[in-house]
């Protein structure tokens, strides 16, 4: 094995603040991985939303201070500890856990890696897992879709709701990405271009009406609630899936079960780490099969920017004031 250093740089949120005033780069000891763990030099993670709300202690799960945020990341084994099996020195893999990613390396539990897929660069394989499998989980274990369907992708510029409009190509949906911004639907529209791509806000609903023949979409995939929810439900089509993500516009929206009845759709919740946990087998074969779509070439994850180290606030800040495409990505070695 090459030696390693003795200290290495990571992010640290050394107390809780709205504005990341508790977070700051520090040097500390490089990890050393126990029995089941392995040590990986990390090339980039993916930020995402719940990292963003960890540093201000408003994310479900409340890591004990002082921690280094990051759930997903991309990078190279150099070490393994005690009973560690298929993970080598020199592989390369893509790592999730609650923190750790935004540092330069990080350890993990074996069974919290998977082989990065050939083809993918190392901040497209970090960009990845969490959104590729809360798609797949959405579409095909929660929504069963079929293909030909109306498909209504809202917060379609976000790395969750981009992940839906690439997946559902490979699934044979007839996509309608909602995006705020004329630069977001553009750069939707050249990366995996959907059927129709159309303006956030109010009134989206004569749009989809219009495009859908009147009808209404088959299945609505919402990670933003509130009045895009109370909208979606004005047109889904009878029989329809509304697939709950998450509550990105602020607002926990109620449903009137009446409304559900006369119009006979359903309201499904998504929570695709919890669904592999129940369910091990099916959350196995769901990393498989993600895995497998990106060596096809079937999916590719959109990476909005890579960025240094040194620079993690100006990615905080992009995907804070939501001008992101896809995931902005730290590179801890650039």
């Amino acid at each position: 094995m090459t030696a390693l250093p003795a200290t290495m740089r990571a992010l640290s949120v050394e107390a809780l603040s709205p504005d990341l005033s508790g977070c700051a780069l520090i040097d500390r000891p490089v990890p050393q991985p126990g029995p089941g763990e392995v040590l990986v030099r990390i090339e980039a993670a993916a930020l995402g939303f719940p990292d963003l709300l960890m540093t201000r202690g408003g994310y479900q799960a409340k890591p004990a201070l002082p921690f280094t945020p990051g759930m997903e990341a991309a990078g190279t084994v150099v070490d393994r500890g005690a009973d560690v099996v298929g993970f080598v020195p020199g592989m390369a893999i893509i790592a999730g856990g609650l923190t750790g990613g935004i540092a330069q390396f990080g350890v993990y539990p074996a069974d919290a890696l998977m082989p990065k897929p050939l083809g993918l660069s190392f901040a497209q394989a970090a960009a990845m897992r969490a959104a590729y499998l809360t798609a797949w989980v959405a579409l095909v274990r929660r929504a069963v879709v079929v293909p030909g369907e109306w498909l209504l992708v809202h917060g379609a510029a976000g790395g969750v709701g981009l992940a839906a409009v690439d997946l559902a190509r490979s699934l044979g949906l007839r996509t309608i990405a909602v995006a705020s911004g004329e630069a977001k639907r553009a750069a939707i529209a050249r990366a995996f271009a959907p059927e129709h791509v159309i303006e956030a806000g109010p009134g989206f609903r004569e749009q989809v009406l219009e495009i859908t023949g009147g009808r209404g979409v088959d299945v609505v995939y919402d990670p933003v609630g509130g009045d895009v929810f109370d909208e979606s439900i004005r047109c889904i089509a009878f029989a329809g899936r509304l697939l709950v993500i998450g509550f990105a516009g602020g607002r926990i929206q109620t449903l009137v079960a009446n409304i559900a009845l006369i119009k006979g759709f359903s309201v499904i919740g998504v929570r695709a780490g919890e669904y592999g946990r129940r369910f091990p087998d099916l959350g196995r074969a769901n990393v498989a099969a993600i895995r497998q779509l990106a060596e096809e070439g079937a999916i590719a994850p959109h990476v909005h920017t890579e960025l240094p180290l040194d620079r993690w606030r100006e990615g905080f800040a992009a995907m804070e004031n939501r001008s992101v495409v896809g995931r902005s990505v730290i590179c801890p070695w650039l």
